[in-house]
């Protein structure tokens, strides 16, 4: 009788052994509660871009105009999208959105629908096309170009009656079909008051929550711009933070009961953490400008916010999971000012110093587990620098440890954490532990990750670095672990020796 040529289970168990690194491919996590779309996914990738509040206020020195306002007061002595666009490039913005039409109902495009717009302005003699200039300076510098169209229009006769809203349909229709890929749409929750109104004066008020018909003003966007986030105090796709200080909650959540929400109809303090459970992916956009007020005013030149501010804010909405929208408004020539780019600058300087290195690239990394054995799911999927690739464990082991170990003493004050977005936000509690005299000592602990947290504190100086998973209802999926320094000569003020977790 001929042996059989089957191999024996005994080889089969050291050919697929996970310590040869051959074991059988793992399936990967199933996703956990709401996940974002590509288009959120998109979104997320951006963090940090930039509002241009500019119209007839810039020229009438008001933060709202009343909507009576003459077109041919908007007349910049000298327009330069190309500035003003490579400002924010330069500053690591990766989009602009631009205010098209504020609440005074001044249009920054020559509309077929109203006569209330830059063709009535000395500006170009009236052939002026601000949002075509600036779509197109953002399309050269590779930024994603964002629009703003405000709901309420203090300027036109039809505003609270049905017809109104055809109106600011075809608005939208043409900002949506006429200036190439649009990456965001910001609906603001300022609806209703007094206002001009095409001469009649008083009051309109609307019910904000049926007036505009959202769902189908919406549809709009879906149909003409699938790829882009609309904004809004309810989303669908990214929601206000609850403030214009710039500043996340902590935790701050990136789900949202978003059927609890409309445009202009806000719980701040649910919208500024979001909600856990939440039945949609609608994360928070922090949303603040960099002077006192929206619109430029000569009087704010030396208000404007300093480097060390902004970092501050960085952290307190990118390192808290949100993005960070921060408004650039042209002066009365149509350029950032002087001292608004040497800020950015400055801001700039910081943080490309801070990330320049990640120290936990050289580290060995081992973890109390790994999904099936699998190295596709392995520690050092972390540490690589990638978001398309994640540290995972079993089902049946939701909090895990991760260890870097560096084989020398490394000094750091920045931590960066980002969960896989696709699978959902999954870590509820975390925990960081430094290695000294032989013991593990907790030095930052804190609640949610998702699409990124960064911890920042006094210098941690350690040979080995410990993330613990305190609290998840699933295995976590880490897409990043990774350590930096922040040089001492742009520290502002110098940091404690220790601060308090979670800052």
């Amino acid at each position: 009788m001929k042996r059989s040529a089957r191999p024996s289970l005994a080889l089969l168990a050291v050919l697929f052994s996970p310590s040869l690194g051959w074991a059988p491919a793992a399936e990967p996590p199933a996703p956990y509660g709401p996940a974002p779309s590509a288009r959120q996914l998109a979104w997320h990738a951006a963090e940090f871009y930039g509002f241009l509040h500019f119209t007839v206020n810039t020229f009438t020195d008001k933060e709202w105009g009343v909507g009576n306002e003459k077109e041919t007061v908007f007349n910049p002595t000298d327009f330069n999208a190309d500035q003003i666009v490579q400002t924010a490039r330069e500053a690591g913005m990766q989009r602009l959105i631009l205010t098209c039409k504020h609440h005074d109902g001044f249009c920054l495009w020559p509309s077929k629908f109203t006569e209330h717009s830059v063709k009535h302005s000395p500006w170009k003699d009236g052939q002026g096309d601000v949002v075509r200039e600036i779509a197109d300076a953002c399309k050269k510098h590779r930024l994603g170009f964002g629009t703003y169209l405000s709901p309420w229009d203090r300027n036109h006769k039809d505003y609270g009656k049905p017809e109104y809203l055809e109106y600011y349909r075809n608005q939208l229709r043409e900002l949506m079909t006429n200036y190439g890929p649009i990456s965001e749409v910001w609906f603001d929750g300022a609806n209703g008051g007094t206002g001009w109104y095409g001469g009649a004066g008083g009051q309109r008020r609307i019910d904000n929550r049926t007036y505009y018909d959202w769902a189908n003003t919406w549809k709009i966007v879906y149909d003409l711009q699938p790829m882009a986030c609309m904004f809004s105090d309810a989303g669908p796709e990214v929601r206000w933070i609850g403030n214009e200080q710039g500043m996340a909650g902590d935790p701050c959540w990136a789900t949202l009961n978003r059927n609890d929400f409309s445009p202009g109809n806000a719980d701040s303090g649910r919208l500024n953490r979001g909600d856990r459970p939440g039945t949609h992916w609608v994360p928070g956009e922090c949303d603040v400008s960099i002077r006192p007020g929206w619109f430029y005013h000569a009087s704010e030149d030396n208000r404007v916010r300093s480097p060390h501010n902004l970092v501050d804010l960085y952290y307190q909405s990118v390192g808290r999971g949100a993005a960070l929208l921060l408004n650039l408004p042209p002066d009365r020539r149509g350029r950032i000012h002087e001292n608004d780019v040497q800020s950015l600058q400055g801001f700039r300087k910081i943080l490309d110093a801070t990330f320049a290195q990640d120290l936990a690239r050289g580290a060995k990394a081992t973890a109390s587990n790994v999904r099936g054995g699998d190295v596709r799911f392995g520690a050092q999927q972390a540490l690589n620098g990638k978001r398309d690739t994640y540290w995972s464990t079993d089902d049946n082991v939701p909090t895990p440890e991760l260890v870097l170990d560096f084989g020398r003493a490394v000094t750091f004050n920045v931590v960066s954490l980002r969960e896989f977005l696709p699978l959902g936000q999954r870590v509820e509690d975390w925990a960081l532990d430094r290695w000294e005299n032989e013991v593990w000592v907790e030095f930052a602990h804190g609640t949610a990750l998702g699409a990124r947290r960064l911890w920042r504190g006094g210098d941690v100086t350690t040979e080995k670095v410990r993330l613990r998973i305190v609290k998840a209802p699933v295995c976590p999926a880490l897409s990043e672990l990774a350590l930096y320094r922040e040089p001492d000569a742009l520290r502002w003020p110098p940091p404690p020796a220790a601060q308090s977790p979670g800052k």
